[in-house]
């Protein structure tokens, strides 16, 4: 069973859940915490996306806070509504998901620079 966080709450830690996947910094900081808790959703399910429903049911929002939240992020090209199966599916952008942990990305600049140095 996957854990709950509070809607709005943008300094949550998405990737403490199990196979979670995080919106990058620079897209967690949107014109609402509707907006911001939609792309982690999506996020969580990068491979697969979600329908408007499963949206409306993992975020907590109303329909009308949630179809502004959709038209938004569709304009600022952060996500991308497919038709499956007779259904539609909205997906993030690849942009968006953060694809390493900060660790390893820390860890990869300190080679860098000790490959750099020769050391």
């Amino acid at each position: 069973m996957r854990k709950r966080l509070p809607l709005g709450d943008t300094a949550k830690d998405p990737g403490c859940l199990p196979g979670s996947m995080k919106v990058r910094r620079e897209f967690r900081h949107r014109r609402s915490d509707t907006e911001v808790a939609v792309l982690e959703a999506l996020a969580d399910r990068y491979e697969e996306g979600m329908t408007v429903f499963e949206l409306r049911s993992e975020v907590g929002a109303d329909i009308d806070e949630l179809e502004t939240a959709l038209a938004n992020l569709k304009s600022a090209e952060l996500i991308a509504a497919d038709e499956v199966d007779q259904r539609t599916v909205i997906t993030v952008e690849e942009s968006v998901v953060e694809t390493e942990s900060p660790e390893s990305a820390d860890g990869d600049i300190v080679q860098r620079i000790l490959d750099r140095l020769g050391l």
